[in-house]
């Protein structure tokens, strides 16, 4: 059975900016997890950091962002690292869908 699909309206204690997206995890293991996102058109983080590495691979669309000040636009097939403790923020130039791979385990929950 497939997981459901739960809102995203906030990401590190910071609300989503043009909308919501969608959230469902994917995979669990002891020390990291995989989520599976999906933004609209124009919606995106606001910057923000945590305390995991995440490892964005996109499936569909297009994505563009920052990583530590520097920008840059992922499609289908593209993957970008998140560093731990690092500033960075994601926004869809067109509906995307990703999965993301963070380790060791967030202390927050995703969902909000």
């Amino acid at each position: 059975m497939e997981p459901e699909w739960q809102t995203l309206s906030v990401v590190e204690g910071r609300p989503l900016v043009g909308g919501t997206g969608l959230i469902r995890e994917r995979a669990r293991a002891e020390h990291g997890l995989a989520y599976e996102i999906r933004y609209p058109a124009g919606v995106a983080s606001a910057e923000h950091w945590h305390d995991h590495d995440s490892i964005v691979h996109v499936l569909e669309g297009r994505l563009r962002g920052t990583v530590g000040g520097e920008w840059g636009e992922f499609g289908p097939g593209d993957v970008v690292v998140h560093p731990r403790g690092v500033r960075h923020h994601v926004e869809a130039v067109t509906d995307s869908r990703w999965i993301e791979f963070k380790t060791p385990l967030p202390q927050r929950p995703p969902v909000g």
